[in-house]
């Protein structure tokens, strides 16, 4: 268990055994402003309690596949000197929830769209005559849009 200095702060190695972070993970969130160490006059860095959940939030959205600046833009609303409570986190839930049922719809259709073309044997979104008949894809540009986008029927339906 950390023992907090005079002044309630933790240093980096106690933040790290608290969070199983790396202690360089977290000098870069740190360097980035994710989360703000406090320095000591010898230049040591000394967090707050509370960034250990700032930390902690850090490593599970990035393993939801949130990248390190819509993260940030989340922590935006957190309070910087104290635990966030659950009216912060609750608030935080409905900025990602549209994120992760916008991530949900596009894995259900690559996964719908996948079992079709497997099931097909054509394996080409140039040549499926189910996805793209007369290679119309071509007309709206590059990239990976039938699986990324809502199709026409979809978005109508």
């Amino acid at each position: 268990m950390p023992t907090p200095n005079k002044q309630g702060l933790l240093t980096i190695g106690e933040v790290a055994g608290r969070t199983g972070l790396a202690v360089s993970a977290i000098r870069y969130y740190d360097d980035e402003g994710l989360v703000s160490a406090r320095r000591t006059p010898g230049g040591k860095r000394m967090f707050l309690r509370s960034d250990i959940r700032r930390l902690s939030f850090i490593l599970i959205a990035q393993q939801l596949g949130f990248s390190l600046e819509e993260i940030r833009t989340q922590l935006r609303q957190l309070p910087l000197e104290r635990t966030p409570n659950k009216r912060d986190w609750e608030k935080i839930s409905r900025g990602f929830r549209a994120h992760l049922d916008a991530r949900i719809g596009m894995l259900e259709r690559l996964r719908d769209r996948l079992d079709g073309c497997i099931g097909c044997g054509c394996l080409s979104l140039d040549a499926c005559k189910l996805y793209n008949p007369d290679d119309r894809a071509r007309q709206t540009g590059t990239g990976p849009r039938l699986v990324v986008q809502k199709s026409t029927d979809e978005a109508s339906g």
